[in-house]
């Protein structure tokens, strides 16, 4: 493997305010709405053509983000046709009904060097769906093209896109039932997601308030690398700060020895923000994937046994309910990740399974929802 493929993922003016996992939500907003249309649109192809398959597609095919950074332009889905025909799939999203709908232009319609002029696409489609009202329409790149004005888009950086009015977009939207299904499904992942990464919120406070302390009341400041919570704070300042360990590898080893039975949801997300942290850092040997599969294993069963009937998860009565569960979602989502990097990384290993969907390790998606809403 080249030591360049877990390099972080930003390329951004604003690295230094933002950390790779906080880029990895980002990346995850949009994996969480592919992954649950796949699908629906499985379906919707299959009533064509039976013997079609259809499936994701792209860089991030297989995890949700890019380490080595930068944004896939590859499709989002590719159909492979009975008659071994291949057809390539857009998705895009809307949160709302507006009053225009923006596709980019190189996606649509790219300039061809040769005939200097842009020529739509004959090998792709355009999947757009509405999701508060579970409309959608598979469009032509050609009907984008003749249906549409020629603008920029200051939301994507004023990228150049073709503007379709809501009066001829509306023309051409469907309706589907099991639609609304999916997008409320994508919006409770959504939320959830918001949900679990204020913690890290509320770990940047904690983290300001003991420095603050220091100067304000002269207070000395201890880190112990030689508990879980030290060696938390230090992966933590590191990450913020952009800096690698020198021994990444020994660190990652040494950061499994505080895995034990008695750890509750607040320990095992400071042991799993840490192990992350490291992990994306270096390329490990296979002893070591091992032994870090064998973390995520046990870590993840512990996890399952906090979970409880009405969606929660409760390690400990000294933890506030919605913490526990927040703590909880966290390390899930984290241990899902970890999961995925490893098979795609190192390949196939005999005691993970892969991760289809994001939170797919959530007992019951609907019930979290409903207690976090609370």
């Amino acid at each position: 493997m080249k030591s360049d493929t877990k390099t972080i993922y930003a390329q951004s003016s604003d690295i230094k305010s933002r950390t790779y996992l906080e880029y990895r939500k980002d990346m995850k907003q949009k994996a969480i709405a592919e992954l649950e249309v796949l699908p629906w649109l499985k379906g919707k192809i299959k009533k064509k053509d039976k013997k079609a398959r259809v499936e994701k597609f792209g860089g991030d095919k297989f995890i949700w983000f890019l380490r080595k950074g930068g944004i896939t332009r590859e499709p989002d889905f590719i159909i492979k046709y009975s008659n071994k025909k291949t057809k390539y799939i857009e998705f895009q999203y809307a949160k709302e009904e507006l009053k225009a709908y923006d596709f980019k232009i190189s996606k649509v319609a790219p300039k061809d060097r040769k005939l200097k002029k842009r020529v739509p696409k004959t090998n792709t489609k355009i999947l757009y769906i509405i999701k508060p009202t579970g409309e959608f329409a598979i469009l032509e790149p050609s009907w984008i093209a003749n249906n549409s004005k020629e603008t920029v888009a200051p939301a994507w950086g004023n990228a150049p896109v073709f503007r379709v009015s809501k009066e001829k977009f509306t023309k051409v939207l469907q309706k589907d039932k099991k639609l609304n299904t999916v997008c409320d499904l994508i919006d409770k992942k959504n939320k959830i997601l918001d949900f679990q990464h204020e913690v890290i919120e509320k770990e940047k406070e904690e983290l300001s308030h003991l420095l603050q302390q220091v100067l304000d009341e002269e207070k000395v400041l201890k880190i112990m690398p030689k508990t879980l919570d030290g060696f938390f704070k230090i992966c933590f300042t590191l990450s913020h700060l952009e800096k690698t360990p020198v021994n990444t590898s020994l660190w990652l080893i040494y950061l499994l020895l505080f895995l034990n039975p008695k750890l509750n949801s607040y320990k095992i997300f400071q042991l799993v923000y840490s192990l992350d942290f490291l992990y994306s850092k270096v390329d490990l040997k296979k002893n070591e994937i091992n032994k870090l599969v064998e973390g995520i294993k046990s870590l993840h069963r512990k996890l399952q046994q906090f979970s409880k009937a009405d969606g929660s998860f409760q390690s400990s009565k000294a933890i506030a309910p919605l913490e526990d569960t927040r703590y909880s979602l966290f390390a899930i989502n984290i241990l899902e990740d970890l999961t995925q990097d490893i098979l795609f990384y190192y390949g196939s290993h005999p005691k993970l399974t892969p991760i289809n969907k994001i939170y797919q390790t959530i007992p019951e998606v609907d019930k979290t929802f409903a207690f976090i809403k609370k």
